[in-house]
């Protein structure tokens, strides 16, 4: 025997060994029995309805939920919207038209809420409309940042871009604890200012703080999220311009702002959208840290639009339900023209 005809004989041993280990059997076997159960079920209805048309079936599932869970809801809440009362099923609740939207804007001076019919309405807004612009902004400043650190060739990339990504997957309620437990009156970081021979500070007692401590929160939690979809964006900006633009003599900066920002941007745009919808829509994290206080320095609309339908004795869902349109529309309005000047600016 040759030594080929021997390594032959030799691997044609260890492959049957492998097809007759009893635990590949085993699975095999609960693999096959799996398949043939799909078959009998799947089987029938591609022959009723044809090999076409089962994408159909397969997507049915999907689309009753969204309608059950989603569309259904989102019918229902335009209809309170437009009806009062403190009745929950809907035929019991009274047509009243727009008196839903006139409560909500009968204000003398919108930016005093004091002179306002339902005066928590426009303080949400306000601190909601704050809340956009500090976050949304550090957010995607830090995220960029980051994105370009671990963009670059760095010893431990890999665990730095873990670590970054970390808190994206922890429950916001844990994210919330977790820094309560640290900025409460005797949390961690007091102590350790008095060790340090400082004086206690009102984290979350004094407005100004609360406001501060809730948006640094709400980057930390989130800001991996985008900063992973900046990384993927500058991945993909070819390797040659760069080495065009070295071989040309351009700086650092001037390459950042000549090739990177620019072939970036339809990326930041999607950063800008995503954040700017998440942050709009912020409830979790600010209702488990602060739960809207001091006062009302932390109340935003989403937590403005539970509390008037759900925590309130006097529970008006249908006040709720006209300012979450409110809050609908003004924030389709906004993705919409932000779209419009990312298409505008490609173009250009």
């Amino acid at each position: 025997m040759t030594q080929t005809d021997a390594k032959s004989v030799a691997g044609s041993s260890t492959v049957l060994r492998r097809r007759t280990n009893p635990i590949t059997q085993f699975g095999s076997n609960i693999f096959n029995g799996f398949i043939h159960l799909i078959d009998l079920l799947v089987g029938p209805v591609q022959d009723r309805i044809g090999y076409r048309r089962m994408a159909y079936f397969f997507v049915l599932p999907n689309m009753l939920i969204f309608g059950v869970f989603i569309l259904l809801p989102m019918v229902l809440n335009f209809y309170y919207a437009f009806t009062g009362g403190t009745n929950l099923f809907p035929q019991d609740r009274p047509f009243v038209a727009l008196d839903n939207f006139e409560q909500l804007f009968d204000c003398e001076n919108f930016f005093e809420p004091n002179t306002c019919r339902e005066d928590n309405f426009p303080r949400a807004a306000v601190n909601t409309a704050l809340f956009v612009v500090t976050q949304v902004g550090l957010m995607i400043l830090l995220a960029l940042i980051t994105s370009l650190a671990l963009n670059r060739k760095i010893r431990g990339r890999a665990f730095f871009r873990s670590i970054f990504f970390y808190p994206v997957l922890l429950s916001p309620v844990v994210v919330a604890l977790i820094w309560k437990w640290i900025l409460q009156q005797d949390g961690l970081l007091n102590s350790l200012i008095v060790t340090l021979g400082g004086v206690r500070q009102p984290f979350l007692l004094n407005r100004d703080w609360a406001r501060f401590w809730v948006v640094i929160i709400s980057v930390w939690s989130y800001m991996g999220f985008y900063t992973l979809i900046l990384l993927a964006g500058l991945q993909a900006i070819p390797v040659e311009l760069y080495e065009a633009a070295s071989i040309d003599g351009a700086s650092g900066w001037r390459t950042f702002w000549s090739i990177t920002l620019p072939l970036l941007m339809p990326t930041m745009m999607v950063v800008l959208v995503l954040s700017l919808i998440r942050a709009v829509q912020v409830f979790d994290v600010v209702f488990a840290f602060t739960g809207g206080g001091p006062g009302t320095a932390t109340l935003y609309m989403v937590q403005y639009i539970y509390d008037t339908g759900f925590a309130d004795n006097t529970k008006e869902y249908g006040l709720a339900a006209a300012a979450s349109v409110v809050l609908a529309v003004v924030l389709m309005a906004f993705t919409l023209f932000q779209l419009r000047l990312g298409r505008t600016s490609s173009l250009a």
